[in-house]
């Protein structure tokens, strides 16, 4: 697997909205629907991802730990499911189902929600404020699979606290790092 960083997106931009299917309900859930009051995180995610496996068990401990300090978190995977059937809706269900994933795990089939956010790689993650401002993306932490770095998310933990506490949250940001996003081959 290719390492692939996030392209970041420009600090200050306002969170595309979407309209997913969650894979565990059934319902179509909406950017509007996970906001939280004091912030959202949106996460793009998939099944496969040695980077993501390395990291699934932080990202459940964080949306346990903030989930109830008022910030929304949703998870999506972008991937194409023909040539990728491992992220397929089915699978993602019971993945999310095995680790109890406390937030939603949604399927963007059509690749446009991922395309919106100019997301790159799994994992990639975006935390906007109240207003659905941006203002962090990047890594979650320093660890990488194979690396004997310890998985913290001391980065995302890091600005989601000063999110929270009303501080600022420093500019100085290092990208995620993954794999690519398995984009549909154009026809």
């Amino acid at each position: 697997m290719a390492l692939k960083e996030s392209n970041m997106l420009d600090l200050g931009t306002i969170a595309p909205d979407f309209l997913l299917p969650d894979t565990v309900s059934g319902k179509n859930i909406s950017l509007q629907d996970i906001q939280g009051e004091q912030g959202t995180l949106v996460m793009f995610i998939c099944n496969h991802c040695p980077y993501v496996i390395h990291v699934n068990d932080e990202l459940v401990r964080l949306g346990n730990d903030y989930r109830n300090k008022g910030i929304g978190f949703v998870a999506i995977s972008s991937n194409d499911v023909e040539n990728y059937p491992q992220d397929a809706p089915d699978k993602m269900k019971a993945l999310a189902e095995e680790l109890l994933y406390p937030f939603p795990y949604l399927y963007d089939e059509t690749q446009e929600v991922a395309k919106s956010y100019d997301a790159a790689c799994t994992p990639d993650f975006y935390l906007f404020d109240k207003d659905l401002i941006l203002k962090y993306r990047g890594q979650l932490d320093s660890s990488r699979p194979k690396s004997e770095i310890p998985v913290t998310g001391e980065d995302l933990r890091n600005a989601l606290d000063a999110l929270l506490s009303g501080t600022d949250i420093s500019e100085k940001q290092r990208p995620s790092a993954g794999c690519n996003i398995k984009w549909k081959k154009e026809s």
